[in-house]
């Protein structure tokens, strides 16, 4: 059976990070499916999901992370073709991935105590972002 629900986050911005593990589990819950793996996906080419411990420290750590990687204020020629300024959006999504697989049995997401399923925004303004939570299983 697979079943799948939508959910609308609105973001502040580049670095804006989100838990959407509460949502995931309360999904894979209301599925009435014992055991499978629920997937997370992210619509859209700048943003990104992934798991982490979702504590302030951790969040600024990645965030600091692809400044260096990607930095902001870099030039990409993302912006001359298109004349804005998300290259660095774009680079740090594609680097990071739109989705993630998580398994679940007993109807139970099998995450760790300090592991917590996030959404984090590179995108330079604010964005309503579309997550799409598939569950797959019996």
């Amino acid at each position: 059976m697979v079943v799948t629900r939508k959910r609308e986050i609105s973001t502040r911005g580049q670095g804006d990070a989100h838990d959407l593990t509460e949502a995931v589990a309360t999904a894979v819950a209301d599925s009435k499916i014992a055991a499978g793996i629920a997937t997370v996906f992210v619509v859209g080419s700048t943003a990104a999901v992934t798991t982490i411990e979702f504590e302030p420290g951790a969040i600024a750590d990645l965030n600091g992370l692809f400044e260096e990687l990607a930095p902001r204020q870099a030039d990409y020629r993302h912006h001359l073709r298109w004349g804005d300024d998300n290259g660095s959006s774009h680079v740090r999504a594609a680097l990071l991935g739109p989705s993630l697989t998580v398994p679940f049995a007993n109807a139970t997401l099998l995450v760790g105590t300090w592991q917590q399923i996030m959404l984090l925004e590179f995108d330079t303004r604010p964005r309503k972002r579309e997550i799409v939570i598939q569950i797959l299983g019996e």
